[in-house]
């Protein structure tokens, strides 16, 4: 019989999300009568951008053809798009098309850079708390963390607390850790990080000698000009980081699924006799031999987020979403509650009220508002007390969600 991955059963119970869209079930499958507002899982509802369906239109209509034909692409992607992608959001940041690679997800690149680094405890992984499941659930699954405690964190990782106090900007520990995992426009607290922070963090990585994976899924969210996009800003950031960047929110690709990866070409990682290697040799091996690319009619739409019609219209989505976050922070506020985030972020991160556990908010949220958010639990120890609301949904239902919490409370 077949060994199992015996790391697996280290994880918690169950991923979040699914264990909300369980509970979501049980109660409409008792209630059929009752109309519930999402606004837990951070999934788009508006429509794909018009400049996005005219590519992807053309793209397809090549695809009929035997002239224009196109069978698998190159792996790291498709020149047209890594061109667009260096020339737009790394203007000036001196990275080029050949350090960017097309991938169907950062969900997926947060994951899968684990395989070009040594995994069962060979590294120490530092994470936030509260922090984005994912980061955690697949280090477990590599080996990197250990047992839990009655608490949920993992013995072999090196929690960062994210709290009100220190403006969910933990602070840079003394301890040396291998890799560190940050997030920012943060997910789930709706926080941002400062040039000068983030600048720490390069410091502390060149001293140790540690990799820093930094998330930017949410970049495309940032308003405010002082706010840097990417880690690249930071001087001495290519010796040290990763960037992940996603079209799911910006674009509305959570169904269609592209995104993309920056290894830097002199970023190097140390080999068990001590040799210094390339970590973008190691992606591009990786990729080229776990993925055969995005396909040509997505990377066709993605390219077209870089157009003049696709900037102005890909603009107009994340001011829509940005519109809710404000609607829900003001809303929140109004109620006395302590509310954070919702500001360069399309993420609301608020205190339960009354003393509610995150859990039992939520199911108060769900029972009595017929509303659903994401319990801070889930995120991690130091999210109990909090509770998630994402602006992703339609203006309409974000009223009338506003509206039922008003009266539930």
């Amino acid at each position: 019989m077949a060994r199992v991955n015996d790391h697996f059963r280290l994880l918690k119970a169950g991923y979040l999300f699914p264990e909300i869209g369980r509970r979501v079930r049980a109660f409409q499958e008792a209630n059929p009568d009752k109309s519930i507002i999402k606004l837990g899982i951070g999934d788009v509802t508006e429509p794909l951008p018009a400049a996005i369906r005219e590519a992807m239109h053309a793209a397809i209509d090549e695809l009929g053809d035997r002239d224009t034909f196109r069978g698998y692409g190159p792996e790291k992607g498709y020149p047209f798009l890594r061109e667009a992608i260096a020339a737009h959001d790394f203007k000036g940041l001196n990275v080029s098309p050949e350090e960017i690679y097309i991938s169907d997800g950062s969900k997926c690149d947060c994951g899968n850079v684990l395989d070009i680094l040594a995994a069962n405890g060979a590294n120490k992984i530092a994470v936030a708390d509260p922090v984005y499941p994912v980061y955690v659930d697949t280090n477990v699954m590599a080996g990197n963390a250990g047992p839990a405690d009655e608490n949920g964190r993992y013995e072999g990782l090196i929690y960062l607390e994210a709290t009100a106090e220190n403006d969910f900007q933990p602070a840079i520990p003394e301890a040396k850790a291998d890799v560190v995992y940050l997030c920012y426009p943060n997910n789930p607290t709706g926080a941002v990080a400062s040039k000068e922070y983030l600048a720490e963090w390069v410091a502390y990585a060149k001293r140790h000698g540690s990799l820093l994976l930094f998330d930017a899924a949410y970049t495309a969210f940032i308003k405010d000009a002082d706010v840097p996009r990417s880690i690249y800003e930071i001087d001495g950031a290519r010796d040290c980081a990763i960037e992940f960047r996603s079209f799911s929110k910006n674009a509305g690709f959570t169904g269609v699924r592209c995104a993309f990866t920056v290894v830097p070409e002199g970023l190097t990682g140390t080999a068990s006799d001590g040799t210094e290697i390339p970590l973008a040799k190691l992606w591009d091996r990786r990729q080229s031999t776990k993925f055969n690319g995005v396909s040509y009619i997505v990377q066709r739409g993605a390219a077209a987020v870089y157009s003049e019609a696709g900037q102005r219209q890909t603009g107009e989505l994340v001011d829509f979403y940005m519109e809710n976050a404000r609607l829900i922070r003001e809303g929140l506020s109004a109620l006395r509650m302590d509310v954070y985030g919702g500001v360069n972020a399309p993420y609301v991160w608020l205190k339960t009220p009354g003393g509610d556990s995150s859990w039992e908010f939520f199911d108060r949220l769900l029972t009595k508002a017929n509303v659903v958010g994401t319990p801070g639990a889930g995120f991690g120890a130091a999210g109990e007390g909090y509770f998630r609301l994402s602006a992703f949904n339609s203006r309409e239902n974000v009223i009338a969600a506003l509206e039922r919490i008003k009266a539930a409370l």
